[in-house]
């Protein structure tokens, strides 16, 4: 449940994870949308009885304790009525009755939907009742919001599918035949090694006897792992697997492989140990002595090895934009299409294994790559604790193209600091940030001199004083909570001010830093 203090009302503002509405005539009819974007976003808690003032901050509205049982009944009835709300979400004690010095509040705390109850919407109406949180405010999602959710609802993974329309006569034979050399390698002794082709593929899940023709296909996954990238993108037209290296700012890339470029199978098997390969270069670790034998495989190698496997484990390959992995200078980026299933919070505590791709997940974990136990993530952070390095930083990006993003800082702090500004000139905005609020990211504080991308953004909001965050890193090229972080400095040199609510306010350039 979320933690909320009555005694600290006055500290708190809206934002993706709290919503206050006054209530004074009963239950407003908007709440419901907001009880929808929180439970389809990352959850969060509604206040009854609190209003918001000019500047932002909450006050509260006077309930009296009749008021807040009537609020309080009122919403158990209409929450259990399923042609209204299609989840009750909450529990008894999640819906608090609380007493501020002026007035009573009534706290609903809306948790995260589980995936199986996702999409949750409102008024008997999937594709126009069923809204996300963003920022301060709930939108109404589209329906290829929708799509995604409901693929994710089922105990099946999705690449379980049997493709009727293809065999494995179409796999690529060289990529079949450099997982069988993994697989002896590491399964010896194993009685699949002696299979034919179609038998072992069958026995790692990458084909099934069809219940339509009674007749040896690819599975969904199979064909994502052994297939071809024409016939991959058949079934999904959207799959696009992207590394993207840049280590000189001159140049847009100093290395580049993508799944489309003919020069490749485009599959997922070579794909991983092509980029593998690449990434273990980044490393700036010792090696190790076995005896008088190098030792290669750190485990920063490992930690990255598991962040790869899970990057493409995790990925929704019917959604859009596809999987991207960039490499610069200070750190490595593994983006996949699709949100997190169990949560950021379960993400990081492990235990919990919900791969979305469940048969890709089997079929690398026989050749000894990626965790199945749900410890990966843990591990990962693990272990760039125990190298010095910054956290890695999980983030979840919900609009038009759901995105799971896992940062990993390759230097400490003050050096990133130095090649920021190359860094973000490369970031590709792949729609609004939404981070969790309070999820403790420290804010560096204001540097001796601004750097030409916060100058950039000095320069828009001068033309533009009413712009948003998200207006800003579109015009900046960055992402919106790279944009906040210039923000917060350029306010505290006191070169950007905000006037006014966050709703109805604008910014003031309040001098300009010489270059």
């Amino acid at each position: 449940m979320e933690t909320f203090d009555i005694a600290k009302l006055a500290s708190y503002r809206e934002n993706n994870r709290i919503e206050a509405k006054a209530a004074k005539g009963g239950l407003p009819r908007s709440m419901w949308e907001t009880y929808s974007a929180f439970a389809n976003t990352y959850g969060g808690v509604i206040l009854l009885g609190v209003k918001e003032r000019e500047d932002g901050t909450f006050e509260t509205v006077g309930l009296t304790s009749a008021e807040v049982e009537h609020l309080r009944q009122d919403f158990w009835n209409t929450v259990s009525n399923r042609s209204k709300v299609s989840a009750v979400l909450p529990i008894e004690s999640e819906v608090e009755v609380l007493e501020a010095d002026d007035g009573m509040v009534v706290a609903i705390h809306v948790p995260r939907a589980p995936r199986d109850e996702r999409p949750v919407h409102i008024n008997d109406n999937l594709f126009e009742g069923t809204y996300r949180r963003r920022g301060e405010g709930d939108y109404r999602c589209t329906r290829q919001e929708i799509s995604a959710m409901l693929r994710d609802q089922g105990t099946e993974t999705m690449d379980s599918k049997v493709l009727d329309d293809l065999t494995v006569a179409d796999f690529n034979a060289d990529t079949v035949r450099a997982y069988r050399t993994r697989f002896r390698a590491a399964r010896q002794g194993s009685s699949w090694t002696d299979l034919d082709d179609e038998r072992f593929l069958r026995a790692v899940g990458a084909a099934m006897v069809s219940r339509e023709d009674g007749k040896l296909h690819p599975t969904f996954g199979g064909l994502l792992m052994f297939g071809n990238d024409y016939d991959i993108v058949r079934e999904c037209p959207h799959y696009f697997l992207d590394y993207q290296e840049t280590l000189d700012p001159a140049i847009r890339w100093t290395d580049r492989v993508h799944s489309g470029d003919g020069m490749w199978s485009g599959n997922l098997f070579d794909f991983f140990f092509r980029v593998n390969r690449k990434l273990a270069e980044s490393l700036k670790t010792p090696f190790k002595l076995n005896g008088i034998f190098r030792v290669d495989d750190t485990p920063m190698h490992k930690a990255v090895r598991e962040a790869l496997a899970n990057c493409l484990f995790n990925a929704d390959y019917y959604g859009v934009r596809g999987v991207v992995v960039r490499r610069t200078p200070d750190k490595l980026v593994f983006e996949n299409p699709g949100d997190i299933r169990t949560g950021v919070e379960q993400m990081r505590l492990g235990g919990v294994s919900d791969p979305r791709n469940g048969l890709i997940m089997k079929m690398f974990s026989l050749i000894d790559v990626g965790e199945r136990a749900g410890t990966g993530v843990p591990d990962v952070f693990a272990t760039w604790a125990n190298a010095g390095l910054p956290e890695p930083r999980i983030e979840e990006k919900f609009g038009e193209a759901d995105r799971t993003i896992l940062t990993l800082m390759l230097e400490s702090d003050a050096k990133s600091a130095h090649n920021e500004q190359i860094i973000d000139n490369n970031e590709q905005l792949n729609g609004p940030s939404e981070q969790i609020t309070g999820n403790n990211e420290q804010l560096n504080g204001p540097s001796e001199q601004i750097t030409e991308r916060q100058r950039t953004v000095l320069r828009f909001v001068e033309r533009n004083p009413s712009t948003t965050y998200e207006d800003m890193a579109r015009a900046a090229g960055v992402s919106s909570a790279t944009v906040r972080r210039d923000a917060e400095i350029l306010i505290g040199r006191g070169l950007l001010k905000r006037v006014g609510s966050r709703k109805a306010g604008h910014w003031e350039v309040r001098g300009r830093e010489e270059s």
